[in-house]
């Protein structure tokens, strides 16, 4: 179960029409609030930190859950 936060989160990546592998980068104020949710979805593997700062990319599990969101 997501919480509402993880949800968020994946819900930019499909708002970018983001796919396995591919990277969103978060800045500023929605870096600092995506922050835990971020960190759990890392935990989670459903995203991998990149090397930039506030860069994750989506995993193929993270691309499952992105799409279940929509439901």
């Amino acid at each position: 179960m997501l919480s509402s936060p993880e949800r968020r989160v994946l819900k930019a990546f499909r708002q970018f029409l983001v796919s396995p592998g591919q990277m969103v980068c978060f800045y500023g104020p929605k870096l600092k609030e995506y922050s835990g949710a971020l960190k759990t979805l890392t935990e989670k593997d459903f995203v991998v930190k990149e090397q930039f700062k506030g860069a994750y990319s989506l995993t193929p599990a993270g691309f499952a859950a992105m799409k279940k969101c929509d439901k």
